[in-house]
């Protein structure tokens, strides 16, 4: 990444699109704290930080969801929920005989669950029984749930039909409704059409503009990750000039 500049604002959902290669996942990943930037700076309400793991990016309560989800399949829902962050009964069994504190952890993975309008009625199914949809729902609400600044998406209805991803996009939508900036990585231009408030627009390792779905056409944004269009000096969408060789030179 060289100039990949990027911005966040509360309340919003910003999609990250970028060709293969174009450096979003390490964008992602330097802003989660999976890798350590070179240089640069990362402000977190305007003040700098420096993440040296995914753990510091938590602390700062900036949830991650990938493609691989990060799901235990045998586990059930509220073990995946709390998975890293198990609570413990209260006093002597939970200090000296460390029992886990199961019954309040589903009580708090459905009232979180039921809040995003996710209809799952057992915490105790294992995720190996649920859909597509309802896994990538899981982990969703395991990010709104911790996530207290940021919660980033990789890739949430790549592997999805058309019903289910229409229900995630509806999740993100609640979850911006709650205050909740989300960034979305995808491939999809419709459904980033559909929920982004802005769109960022990576290429060859830099952020080469930033649009409004509401001011630029999909096929504006399909040109600037591709090359063929720039944003010009005037703030406008132009055509970029491509030499052509017809080989028949002498």
């Amino acid at each position: 990444m060289d100039g990949a500049d990027f911005d966040l604002e509360a309340g919003e959902v910003l999609a990250v699109v970028g060709d293969n290669g174009a450096g979003k996942s390490t964008l992602i990943k330097a802003l989660s704290g999976a890798v350590i930037p070179d240089e640069g700076q990362i402000l977190v309400d305007g003040s700098p930080v420096r993440f040296h793991s995914p753990l510091d990016a938590r602390k700062y309560g900036i949830e991650t969801v990938y493609q691989d989800l990060a799901l235990a399949p045998a586990q059930d829902i509220a073990t995946n929920m709390f998975m890293g962050r198990e609570r413990r009964r209260p006093g002597f069994l939970g200090t000296a005989l460390r029992l886990l504190d199961s019954r309040g952890m589903r009580a708090e993975a459905q009232r979180v669950l039921d809040e995003l309008g996710i209809g799952i009625k057992s915490m105790a199914q294992p995720v190996e029984t649920l859909s597509g949809g309802q896994r990538q729902a899981v982990a969703v609400a395991r990010a709104a749930a911790f996530g207290t600044r940021v919660v980033i998406m990789d890739e949430p209805t790549a592997a999805l039909g058309v019903a289910e991803s229409a229900k995630v996009l509806e999740l993100i939508g609640r979850i911006r409704d709650r205050g909740l900036p989300v960034v979305l990585i995808s491939h999809n231009m419709p459904h980033v059409f559909e929920i982004a408030d802005r769109v960022h627009v990576h290429r060859l390792g830099k952020r080469v503009a930033v649009v409004s779905p509401r001011t630029h056409t999909m096929n504006q944004v399909v040109g600037l990750l591709t090359g063929a269009l720039r944003i010009g000096a005037d703030g406008e969408v132009e055509e970029v000039a491509q030499a052509v060789h017809t080989g028949l030179d002498r």
